[in-house]
């Protein structure tokens, strides 16, 4: 266990954000916090860095308690708040901005390694060394910021919402940059509330409604709690009744519809039963076109979640 989170509230003036939030975070894991705007994920990122102080639980990470201590002897944190205008120092260059990131370092040989380091990461930030932030476009920005994290070469890179603003290819380039993070060793714990970005890069969710944690555990965990039958579907090029017969005759079959050649195949196990479904619809004579399994998806677990805790709290 790196970090854990253990009934952390946390109050802004009379205003609960944070409401007994529990989590762990392992090692070389990629956690996702998402939720809806205003659900608290900023609060939570900004609790565990030190800029808020939970008003109750506790925090410890990399085995301390790290409640009351400042930021600035949170050794081993990388922090990028990307909505909050991604902090970087407008006035300096490149260079500067990163060797910033290094402040928990000692030594101008280590500083040297981790320019070397951010630069083979970014060749754009090396194109760019010399140029003010300022200067910079916005998803040069943020890959400053995001470099920038990376400088001190952290435990943990606390990432807020770190695909905001890109464009597609610059999505796909911090998703990338996030795995190989891991692959060397850190732990990324991120917000989003993409949550197809999500899917493609995280092992473990929270999810978090009105400051209140309703779920945390792996993906795949996550995506089982939904309830609800999943389907199948199947085109044929000729649908005939003993097709639906022998398809219904399958013991994880809860229903068959059809509509002109097309067989929708509901089922309420988790295990992938498109080869029993494909031998049945063979023996009975028919050929198939195409077949697609339609799962239940992180978003589909988001809306059930976030729409019970909505009926469970009046809102």
């Amino acid at each position: 266990m790196l970090l854990e989170l253990r009934d952390v509230d946390v109050h802004y003036g009379k205003i609960q954000a944070l409401k007994s939030i529990s989590m762990i975070i392992k090692e070389r894991t990629i956690v996702c916090l998402i939720g809806a705007n205003g659900a608290g994920k900023s609060t939570v990122l900004g609790t565990i860095s030190g800029l808020n102080r939970p008003t109750k639980g506790e925090i410890w990470f990399d085995s301390r308690r790290i409640n009351r201590l400042p930021i600035d002897v949170r050794v081993g944190m990388g922090i990028v708040h990307v909505p909050e205008g991604r902090r970087i120092f407008t006035d300096l260059t490149v260079q500067e901005n990163l060797n910033m990131g290094s402040y928990t370092r000692k030594g101008k040989q280590l500083v040297k390694e981790d320019l070397e380091k951010v630069f083979k990461l970014f060749p754009i930030l090396l194109e760019r060394k010399n140029q003010r932030g300022g200067s910079l476009s916005g998803g040069e920005q943020q890959m400053l910021a995001l470099a920038r994290g990376l400088m001190a070469s952290p435990k943990i890179l606390l990432l807020d919402e770190p695909s905001l603003g890109l464009d597609p290819v610059g999505m796909v380039e911090v998703r990338e940059l996030i795995k190989n993070a891991v692959k060397e060793g850190m732990t990324v714990f991120l917000s989003s509330h993409l949550l197809f970005e999500v899917q493609q890069v995280c092992s473990h969710v929270t999810i978090i409604n009105k400051g209140v944690a309703l779920v945390s555990d792996t993906i795949q965990n996550v995506e089982q709690k939904i309830k609800g039958p999943m389907a199948i579907q199947v085109e044929v090029t000729k649908l005939t009744r003993s097709i639906v017969e022998d398809l219904r005759k399958l013991s994880f079959v809860t229903d068959v519809k059809t509509d002109g050649n097309r067989i929708d195949v509901y089922f309420e196990t988790k295990d992938d039963v498109r080869p029993q479904v494909s031998q049945a619809v063979t023996n009975a004579g028919g050929t198939i076109v195409s077949m697609n399994m339609n799962k239940h998806s992180l978003e589909d677990v988001f809306v059930q979640l976030v729409g019970k805790a909505g009926e469970t709290t009046g809102g």
